[in-house]
């Protein structure tokens, strides 16, 4: 008979749990997985096998959910569930989910349903040990500064193989019907936990006061050099079947596009999240756009 356990799998980041079936869970032993997530940011389980219906019941624990974008389409009768579908894009830039709202989501999901003999990978960063290696006179200003989010640049591209131009066109047209820009402080406060992290990634691209994006690009790009130094990343390599649940509060992941034109496909949902809460108590406000309450229940309690 199988044990319960939770084993670290990073120095800074992510664990695996072993001799559970999330199908099934009692509310202790949830609760222990919660305390788990909030500890080690990234859960991974293994041979879980899980519909749909299961995953968005799982999911449905940590909180009420999103739907599955804010403008892409989800799979067919499941508006929870994204696909996560190499053939349409390939995301491969380091990036905290749908940050271009003023509430992002604070749990996400990933189910793996097809992935390749080889690569195919998920990168999972910690966002909170990224913020600690820094200098003592980087973080002062790191406290200070908000950046503007937006969905409006190029983010979804298509992959150097395996995509065809023409879906990927129309995968990026979908993308941008919607424009948003919203402001978050580049470092965040956790919700739960109080941890400060450096909340920025790929949907970051300006600095709020800078009238120059050049100089706005500049910084971030010298703080997410810590977010993803190698000790505080870790890899999962996915087998069909792989459940993988991460804080999107204090995470950034990347999904290397590195398989060729072999398919993948994860089906992602995702947990309705809070307004981010900045070092100076500042909460996060829409530049453009609107609150995106037809996406995530928790735009109508912000």
């Amino acid at each position: 008979m199988s044990v319960f356990d939770v084993r670290r799998i990073g120095g800074r980041i992510g664990a695996e749990v072993t001799g559970v079936d999330v199908r099934d869970l009692s509310d202790t032993i949830f609760g222990e997985i919660h305390a788990a997530l909030l500890e080690h940011k990234l859960l991974g389980f293994r041979g879980q096998d899980l519909t749909d219906d299961d995953q968005v019941a799982f999911a449905a624990r940590f909180g009420a959910l999103t739907g599955a974008h804010p403008t892409v389409p989800a799979v067919a009768g499941r508006p929870e569930v994204l696909p996560v579908d190499s053939e349409l894009a390939r995301a491969n830039h380091w990036h905290t989910d749908v940050t271009f709202v003023r509430t992002p989501p604070k749990i996400s999901t990933l189910r793996a349903l097809v992935v390749p003999p080889y690569g195919g990978d998920t990168l999972i960063a910690n966002t909170a040990s990224a913020y600690l290696d820094l200098p003592g006179e980087l973080r002062e200003l790191a406290d200070r500064l908000w950046a503007v989010h937006t969905n409006d640049h190029d983010y979804v591209r298509p992959g150097t193989s395996g995509v065809d131009p023409a879906k990927a066109a129309e995968q990026r047209k979908v993308f941008l019907s919607r424009t948003w820009k919203t402001a978050h402080p580049v470092v965040r406060l956790h919700p739960e936990s109080d941890e400060r992290n450096l909340f920025i990634g790929g949907f970051a691209q300006s600095i709020v006061g800078l009238t120059s994006q050049r100089e706005g690009r500049a910084i971030l790009d010298i703080l997410q050099t810590y977010v993803t130094r190698p000790e505080n990343v870790v890899r999962w390599v996915w087998s069909p079947g792989d459940l993988v649940v991460f804080d999107n509060r204090n995470t950034q992941h990347y999904a290397p596009d590195d398989y060729g034109d072999l398919p993948r496909l994860l089906h992602r949902v995702t947990v309705a999240g809070d307004v981010p809460v900045g070092a100076d108590g500042r909460r996060s406000y829409i530049v453009e756009g609107d609150d995106a309450s037809h996406y995530t229940p928790a735009a109508t309690a912000a």
